[in-house]
């Protein structure tokens, strides 16, 4: 069996997955022109990707960030991939 090609049909082409995925920050956003001074949106914007990352990696946001808030000051330089959430594990 070779190798399906673009022009033979076994290839369902969307991108539905990712349309689903940045769907809720589309909505919101009218909601974040109004968000204040322009640091009050970064803060937003670092949030949301706080979260996104959280749900993709199915992390609870709350045990990751109370984790590394309790844990980040004594790592050093080389400790801190073991903060991204994909190696995360309580």
């Amino acid at each position: 069996m070779g190798k399906p090609s673009f022009s033979d049909g076994k290839i369902e082409l969307d991108n539905n997955l990712i349309e689903n995925k940045i769907r809720p920050l589309a909505l919101g956003r009218k909601n974040y022109l109004f968000a204040g001074p322009h640091n009050g949106a970064q803060r937003i914007a670092m949030m949301y990707s706080f979260m996104a990352t959280c749900k993709a990696n199915n992390v609870n946001p709350y045990q990751r960030l109370k984790h590394t808030l309790q844990n980040i000051g004594q790592a050093s330089i080389q400790d801190l991939e073991k903060f991204l959430p994909n190696k995360f594990n309580t």
